[in-house]
């Protein structure tokens, strides 16, 4: 004899939890999303053609470690930035898949130790920020414009922009509790798409700052 699946209990609480809801009159509640922040390290974004001059004619990028996004990764290949007076950032990573621009996303001690003022702008605004040279082991290419220090932002599905009240490229407030280091960050820029999962992107000096690997709550304030 077969045996008989069990039920999932999940799903009889989930039924009789909206069954009595509905019989009181009232609509269950949504539970909140699970709120994921991310530090987002100095990276890549780069176009099919500075690939190929990097890398290769025919080159392509290949897999070293999935991101939380669904179909973004961190490559295998890395180059090497140069900025004013030799000064140099090795071993920057390329994030995948390829995308219409080059840009590279920089902190604010990266800009430092270039010696270059790079402005804090949303991603693809690339328009008259500075730029630099980047050496591959093929080629190099010389940017003239496209490094930032991207705007801390966070990725959300509708269903999220919907539970937080705001739409896409509104500004909202991150608030991050750790041991003695309470920390409020604002001008979140809102970045609402079907296929995103909510998640917040701040870069590695304002992870530092609020001492993120500590924390103990994470939320969003409109």
């Amino acid at each position: 004899m077969s045996a008989t699946a069990q039920p999932n209990r999940a799903l009889i609480e989930s039924l009789v939890r909206d069954s009595v809801f509905r019989r009181l009159g009232k609509v269950a509640a949504s539970p909140a999303p699970q709120l994921v922040v991310n530090s987002s390290a100095r990276h890549m974004h780069i176009s099919p053609e500075n690939l190929e001059i990097l890398f290769g004619k025919g080159a392509k990028l290949t897999v070293h470690k999935w991101l939380y996004q669904d179909g973004q990764f961190a490559s295998e290949q890395t180059v090497t930035l140069i900025g004013p007076r030799k000064r140099i950032i090795p071993n920057l990573r390329i994030l995948g898949p390829c995308r219409n621009l080059t840009q590279i996303e920089l902190a604010y001690t990266d800009s430092v130790q270039l010696g270059i003022d790079v402005p804090v702008r949303a991603s693809g605004e690339i328009k008259g920020t500075p730029g630099g040279y980047v050496m591959g082991p093929k080629g190099m290419v010389e940017m003239k414009e496209g490094l930032i220090r991207a705007m801390r932002h966070v990725h959300m599905h509708p269903k999220d922009a919907a539970h937080y009240g705001v739409k896409h490229l509104d500004l909202m407030k991150l608030r991050i509790v750790a041991p003695g280091c309470t920390t409020t960050f604002e001008d979140m820029l809102v970045r609402v798409d079907p296929s995103f999962k909510l998640e917040v992107h701040i870069d590695t000096d304002e992870a530092n700052a609020c001492d993120l690997d500590h924390a103990t709550k994470m939320e969003l304030i409109k």
